[in-house]
């Protein structure tokens, strides 16, 4: 009979604690369960800088000390807004720190090796080297920086049933159709009840938003894939993907200008 009542009443059943829901008890200020997640959790930090690092990493590299750092950073700024789980919210801010790491240290490597390694004759001609092998290893950490980021917007997309050839297929033809779409994904993000929906239901909020915006729900519907992926953008931590938006957004301007 117990378990009869149990199925009937939910008697004896609690929700398991999630690491999300640890993460919210530490930024309400539990230091002790902070400082036992993150010791939990170094191994996952070790993985994830060796990744960037392309060798083993111990706890007494300077590249540990940095991921360390980058995941407590990520538990105090992670919220559900961020659209996916703290292990790939951390993953992706990990990785970012620590290649600003390596690139900083290369940068006074390369001075160092310049100004005080060379002969007095070769100054002009090493320091023209130098600066160039700079930009160039700048340009390679950006790439690296845009290729994480673009992993991580793929696993979030995930979470809400959505992949790129989804994308592809669902991009609306018409620049105004594309501008509407936008508009309707800034309408959502900037309402915290409608974000919040969004995120948590892994569905748009179709008929408060149809409230706020003007145009149609079948337009919505139409784009319901388009709008969620630009809502994503918009809400997280995609420095280059919002860069990308927001000149995809001056074109569309542009084009949806010059045709009316």
């Amino acid at each position: 009979m117990k378990p009869v009542l149990s199925l009937l009443f939910k008697i004896g059943k609690r929700r398991t604690k999630t690491l999300e829901d640890e993460v919210l008890e530490i930024q309400a200020g539990n230091i002790q369960l902070q400082n036992n997640l993150i010791d939990k959790y170094k191994p996952f930090i070790a993985k994830s800088v060796s990744s960037v690092c392309k060798r083993y990493i111990s706890e007494t590299d300077d590249e540990f000390s940095i991921g360390l750092i980058a995941f407590n950073e990520a538990i105090e700024k992670y919220s559900k807004d961020k659209g996916s789980s703290l292990i790939s919210f951390a993953d992706l801010i990990i990785k970012r720190r620590v290649i600003d790491y390596i690139r900083k240290e290369s940068k006074n490597a390369t001075v160092t090796m310049s100004e005080q390694e060379v002969e007095q004759d070769d100054y002009a001609s090493n320091k023209i080297e130098a600066t160039l092998s700079v930009e160039e290893f700048n340009k390679q950490i950006d790439q690296e920086h845009r290729r994480e980021e673009i992993n991580y917007y793929q696993t979030v997309l995930k979470e809400f049933g959505l992949s790129f050839a989804d994308l592809l297929e669902c991009s609306p033809k018409h620049a105004d159709a594309r501008q509407n779409a936008i508009e309707v994904a800034k309408t959502l993000v900037q309402n915290q009840e409608l974000k919040a929906h969004l995120f948590e239901k892994k569905m748009l909020p179709m008929k408060q938003l149809e409230d706020l915006v003007d145009v149609s729900r079948k337009t919505i519907e139409r784009n319901r894939k388009y709008i969620i992926a630009v809502s994503i953008i918009l809400s997280g931590d995609y420095i280059y993907l919002k860069d990308y938006l927001k000149g995809a957004i001056t074109s569309e301007k542009r084009d949806c200008a010059r045709s009316s």
